[in-house]
């Protein structure tokens, strides 16, 4: 819907919010509705939006790669990866969890996929899933740890409780959808619609409105029985639907200073009013709003071929989506009794400028990059860019000092840090490492740890306890917390405990395809070095490159069958994929 038509005479207000009142309308009247709707009809509708989304993949990602000016390239892959595929995974995993429901109460978890760490936290395993997990990301493992409230006893308790209630009332929930990843907007309302038991508004941000067409396809068993309703336009829309009585609750995925604006309002009396915890809004308001991520380097016997292959991996956690992601790496972390941590970020400058170019599509790249490169003198500008911003690295900062710009903001564009810290052994260092990362970094949303499985195995539960001490919604061993987003039995948000005043990097999580009311964090942990060279750090593992490295020169191939296979599959389409994935 356009913002700013005409004023409808005599009334005040604008066609376009006549045609949001009437959606808005249209949601109430059904709210109760789909709240009370037998879990057998809400498995009808994921099974629509299943073939919807398959319908409608290829015609989604050209759109998605137009747009971001990577059309014919191999980084189209990443737009299989963070588009369609994602949101066909999470739905597959939702008819999964609400078919247990309707068989046995409960979503179908295996005893042996609990269990507890030595000081009581739940874990449950959550990914691989199946076989065919198992074999097209071989290695790559993922656990939700619960909150410490949540006992092995009590977790069936603390998961689906909305399909406990006997007769609940319904709610429209509003999502704000993020203008970055494609899948966010779907996968948000996806969540808000299953795990909370709204109906739903979704309000598209314009940097990704293209894609309006598909998702009203994805989405069209529930807009025409009155249960979803997409609306387009700019911050004015946004505005009148977060204040419009009829919407309950919101969701968002953006930044803190929108997120403050909504709840407290804009300028000087919003900020007073946000010191004072008074906010305007009246309204339950969940979101996701980035973090500053770090990469924490442990030191280690890395070999030459090691130092290549994590330069590349910090390189892809950097600039995939030209960097336009809130989990983009920005801080890396390394020891300065490390020997090795010169050649390593030797390597990355490298892996940096070796990167395929393409445009900083995302509005402000060019303005972030340029304030923080004026801040730094001695920021370094690598590569020649193909729209003015350049790929920039300062190295170096003081990881005493607490106002740190690239420490407290996060840049959201190709800007990449780092700094040092003490520590005689890989022991003393990661204790240092998650310190530092919990007391200096803002955010809680996602931490990245590189380690050779050597130095895992030295540490043995020190390493765990290091995790553990980390507070953050997803840490990820030898992988980018990006994964853990596209994993939909992973949950996906910041850490528990921010408030409206003090929001970080958000409150509430999504995805969660157990729906799990109390997850802590999830970890996800993968392979240090790719086939063949895995084997020989005793990893028994057969993952090559994985295709969503932005050095990849088939990941567009990769994404496409694995999308494929994923979609309908067969022995064939397998072998097909896992072929593509070999030729990295």
């Amino acid at each position: 819907m356009e913002v700013g038509a005409r004023p409808v005479p005599n009334l005040g207000i604008t066609v376009a919010e006549v045609a949001l009142e009437a959606d808005l309308a249209v949601l109430r009247a059904h709210a109760r509705t789909w709240a009370r709707l037998a879990v057998t009809e809400k498995i009808r509708h994921l099974r629509a939006m299943r073939a919807r989304t398959v319908e409608t993949a290829q015609a989604w990602v050209d759109l998605a790669a137009e747009a971001k000016g990577i059309a014919g390239t191999a980084l189209v892959g990443e737009e299989w990866l963070s588009g369609p595929y994602p949101l066909l995974t999470a739905l597959d995993r939702l008819t999964a969890t609400l078919a247990g429901i309707a068989r046995d109460g409960v979503p179908p978890l295996q005893p042996r996929a609990v269990r507890t760490r030595p000081d009581g936290q739940v874990v449950v395993d959550v990914f691989p899933v199946d076989r065919a997990d198992a074999i097209l990301l071989n290695g790559v493992r993922a656990e939700v740890w619960m909150e410490p409230e949540v006992t092995r006893e009590t977790l069936s308790e603390h998961t689906a409780s909305f399909y406990r209630q006997r007769e609940p009332e319904g709610a429209v929930t509003l999502v704000l959808g993020a203008g970055n990843i494609a899948a966010i907007p779907p996968l948000d309302a996806l969540y808000a619609l299953y795990a909370h038991g709204g109906v739903v508004m979704l309000k598209l941000n314009p940097v990704n409105a293209y894609l309006a067409p598909v998702f009203a396809r994805i989405f069209s068993s529930l807009i025409d029985e009155g249960f979803v309703r997409i609306a387009e336009g700019g911050a004015d829309v946004g505005a009148f639907l977060c204040a419009h009585p009829q919407v309950d609750s919101i969701h968002l995925t953006g930044g803190e200073r929108t997120h403050d604006a909504i709840v407290f309002g804009g300028g000087p009396d919003g900020e007073a009013r946000k010191r004072a915890n008074q906010p305007v809004l009246a309204k339950r308001v969940t979101s996701e709003l980035g973090n500053v991520t770090p990469v924490i380097v442990v030191p280690g016997p890395w070999s030459e071929p090691d130092l290549a292959f994590q330069a590349a991996h910090v390189a892809t956690q950097k600039l995939h989506n030209a960097a336009a992601n809130c989990i983009a790496a920005q801080v890396i972390v390394t020891a300065q009794s490390w020997k090795l941590a010169p050649r390593f970020l030797e390597r990355v400058r490298d892996a940096l400028g070796g990167a395929p170019q393409r445009p900083s599509y995302y509005p402000g790249s060019r303005e972030r990059v340029h304030a923080i490169e004026h801040a730094y003198p001695n920021a370094e500008s690598i590569g020649i860019p193909m729209d003015g911003v350049h790929r920039t690295f300062v190295g170096g900062l003081d990881a005493e000092n607490a106002d740190e710009l690239l420490f407290c903001s996060e840049a959201f564009g190709p800007v990449l840090a780092q700094t040092a810290l003490p520590g005689d052994d890989a022991a003393s260092f990661l204790r240092n490492a998650v310190a530092f990362c919990n007391e200096r970094l803002h955010g809680t949303l996602g931490a990245a740890i590189l380690i050779h499985p050597r130095t895992i195995a030295e540490l043995g539960p020190a390493f765990d306890d290091g995790i553990a001490a980390l507070r953050y919604g997803c840490v990820t061993i030898n992988t980018w917390p990006g994964v853990g987003f596209t994993l939909p039995t992973a949950s996906w948000g910041a850490y528990p405990g921010n408030t409206i005043d003090a929001v970080g990097s958000g409150i509430g999580i999504v995805h969660n395809a157990y729906l799990f009311d109390r997850p802590q964090k999830t970890v996800v942990r993968a392979p240090f070095a790719p086939f063949p060279r895995s084997l020989g750090d005793g990893e028994r593992t057969l993952l090559p490159t994985p295709p969503w490295f932005v050095t990849h020169r088939r990941a567009d191939t990769v994404g496409r069958k694995l999308f494929e296979y994923t979609a309908k599959p067969s022995l064939l389409r397998m072998a097909a994929t896992v072929a593509a994935a070999m030729r990295a």
